[in-house]
């Protein structure tokens, strides 16, 4: 997939939300999307990287801001893919609910004239055990989509607290992630 392909499919994601099913397929898997007011991320598993550097898959997410009723890309980067990407895993197995393995951060006013006052979209990329049924950030929630990644937005300057649910919607586990450095990507 290209840059223009990927933007698009970005932009279809916003307005349309993730697919019922993932096509296993294709080279380029959307694994999350949230939205939080005004701001956006969108995360993908890309395979058939770059055999040079041996990494042959990635997780890569874009960040987005809706000006005047556009969503405007921002910017993104990306990381490396959990073993088995696609298996969901028990609390056991990622060592909690809620396992954060990669974060990010973009300037959403980078036209100001002065180097202060900057203001940021940040998120995270996390993966949820099997038995988490959506992620609550704040007042609003995630679902968890049956592979287990969440990516997740904030705009405020201090990251939020995450809680996990259960498909009753018992919180299972809370993750701070203002405190909790991303762990490895290996689980």
């Amino acid at each position: 997939m290209n840059n223009y392909e990927l933007h698009e499919e970005c932009l279809r994601l916003l307005r349309d939300g993730l697919p019922d099913t993932l096509d296993e397929g294709l080279d380029s898997l959307p694994l999350s999307v949230d939205k939080d007011g005004d701001i956006a991320v969108v995360t993908f598993l890309h395979r058939g990287g770059d055999p040079l550097s041996g990494h042959l898959a990635y997780i890569e997410s874009w960040t987005f801001h809706l000006r005047d009723g556009e969503w405007m890309e921002l910017g993104g980067g990306g990381g490396a893919v959990p073993e088995q990407p696609l298996a969901r895993r028990s609390a056991a197995e990622l060592g909690g609910h809620l396992r954060r393995y990669g974060s990010g951060r973009t300037v959403r006013n980078a036209g100001r004239l002065l180097p202060w006052g900057a203001k940021f979209v940040n998120h995270a990329r996390l993966r949820a055990s099997s038995d988490v049924a959506a992620v609550r950030i704040g007042k609003r929630t995630v679902d968890v989509p049956p592979h287990g990644h969440v990516a997740v937005v904030w705009g405020a300057r201090h990251a939020p607290v995450l809680e996990a649910l259960a498909a009753d919607g018992t919180v299972l586990d809370s993750l701070d992630l203002e405190h909790h450095p991303a762990a490895s990507a290996a689980l």
